[in-house]
């Protein structure tokens, strides 16, 4: 064998020991490659799963918690809303309160006043004690008005103050105070007198007056006793006079 020859054999020699190194090395690593179903791509396709869940829940959360805001600012103003309209309806009872309170406190005084006016009418005839029937009376030529205005001056310029008084278009009564006589009235000084006055209209265009009063003495001692009907009669016709001569000024019609 030649030279030539012998090196050619130790080149394929070579060659195939080479080869099949190699086989043996891709032998033995062929079982470490990892697959396409390997479980780490498994895993990595598990966690990018999870993820996307984890972010979809963050993102309903977040809607969640804008919708709960605006249910929160809502409630809010609804509350505000409340407390203003709460606020209007409590200042109007206070002031509706106030009124009825005003109110409560006139019908009060209203009503003292009725009492008192009653009160003064029951005084004033328990105190007067005269009869409708009996007096004096007399019949002038005059309208109801110009009389009463005539008695009013007659009884005002005696110095008498009227406590009752009515009058209708037909008819009006005084009863005057009781007055204790004094030098210049119409009673003689020591007397004490209280009067009835009636006016009563006539189909004439008249009116009729009747006097009627309760007259006492006052005698020695302070005792008061009741005056005779002649005593009467004569006070009843002076005042009657007083009212002729009110009639008789020139300023009456």
């Amino acid at each position: 064998m030649t030279r030539s020859s012998s090196h050619a054999c130790d080149r394929h020699y070579f060659f195939r020991l080479i080869g099949a190194s190699l086989l043996v090395i891709l032998t033995l690593m062929a079982p470490g490659c990892k697959p396409d179903g390997s479980p780490f791509k498994e895993e990595n396709e598990r966690l990018r799963k999870q993820v996307t869940k984890q972010e979809s829940v963050l993102v309903s959360l977040q809607d969640g918690n804008k919708v709960m805001q605006q249910q929160i600012d809502l409630l809010n103003r609804e509350l505000r809303d409340a407390k203003k309209e709460t606020e209007r309806v409590e200042a109007e009872r206070r002031a509706i309160a106030a009124m009825l309170g005003a109110k409560v406190d006139e019908n009060k005084k209203l009503t003292a006043e009725v009492q008192r006016a009653a009160a003064t009418k029951a005084q004033a005839s328990q105190s007067l004690r005269v009869e409708d029937k009996g007096g004096q009376s007399e019949d002038f030529p005059r309208p109801l008005a110009v009389v009463f205005k005539a008695a009013e001056e007659a009884l005002l310029r005696n110095g008498y103050t009227v406590r009752v008084s009515l009058k209708t278009d037909q008819k009006a009564v005084y009863v005057t105070e009781r007055k204790t006589s004094a030098p210049a009235s119409l009673e003689v000084p020591g007397f004490r007198n209280q009067y009835l006055v009636s006016l009563q209209a006539l189909s004439s265009n008249g009116t009729r007056l009747s006097i009627k009063a309760e007259f006492e003495k006052m005698v020695q001692g302070g005792k008061v006793v009741p005056a005779g009907p002649e005593e009467k009669a004569e006070i009843e016709r002076r005042l009657i006079t007083e009212i002729s001569k009110a009639l008789a000024s020139p300023n009456k019609l």
